[in-house]
């Protein structure tokens, strides 16, 4: 079976900083570009950032850039979700999904919910005084 996995959300301070980590499994994640979405109450899911299957290649939305960063290890079929300087427009539940390609350079990072192709349960990231 497919399986996602977040852990590392929590409670944070304003300014402050947390990593996430998905952990994958059930597929061949050297396959698949990876994105982190996140959806606050009464909000659409909304695209956070992504990481292409192939040279790590990152898009990020301008939210958040500047502010995240993202890195997978494929040893460990992982993908790492970093964010500093927090905000409580950040308060989310964060996601990470799985986008398989087969586009042979593999450099391709896509923010449309509906492209991704299995997703984890989300972690609760809520950022406050």
């Amino acid at each position: 079976q497919v399986q996602l996995v977040e852990s590392g959300g929590g409670l944070v301070q304003i300014g402050g900083s947390l990593r996430l980590s998905c952990q994958v499994s059930g597929l061949s994640f050297s396959s698949y570009a990876m994105g982190w979405f996140r959806q606050a109450p009464g909000k659409e899911r909304e695209f956070v950032g992504g990481i292409s299957r192939r040279e790590s290649v990152t898009d990020y939305a301008d939210s958040v850039k500047g502010r995240i960063t993202i890195s997978r290890d494929n040893s460990k079929n992982t993908v790492d979700l970093q964010m500093n300087s927090l905000k409580p427009e950040d308060t989310a539940v964060y996601f990470c999904a799985a986008d398989y390609s087969t586009i042979p350079q593999g450099m391709r990072v896509r923010r449309r919910r509906g492209e991704y192709d299995y997703w984890g349960q989300g972690t609760q990231v809520t950022v406050s005084s």
